[in-house]
């Protein structure tokens, strides 16, 4: 869980972020799931966007792969939402370090 001020920094890091997938028509399925669990472990802090063609909201969708993967949610503004886990891989923790956040 994260507290305002680490989430009010992570909304600051995510400014500059390109969105790394869309949801669309298909919904929340598991390859969509499987390629945002790859970019979290990776980069720890994710855009995504979600289509006008896709059947749930951005924050309807920001909670159920939120829920998936055991992420936070950062911020949902519009179609798009930002996602921040802890990264598995110790080499990938750049941001949890900077912030001093635990698993």
């Amino acid at each position: 869980m994260l507290t305002s001020k680490q989430r009010a920094a992570l909304r600051g890091l995510a400014n500059s972020l390109q969105s790394v997938t869309q949801i669309g028509k298909g919904g929340i399925t598991d390859e969509v799931c499987e390629s945002i669990e790859c970019a979290l472990d990776s980069k720890e802090l994710i855009k995504l966007t979600v289509l006008e063609t896709a059947p749930l909201s951005a924050r309807e969708a920001a909670d159920t792969v939120a829920e998936r993967l055991c992420a936070d949610v950062v911020s949902v503004i519009g179609r798009k939402f930002v996602l921040f886990r802890v990264s598995t891989k110790e080499e990938n923790r750049k941001i949890s370090a900077e912030l001093k956040l635990k698993e």
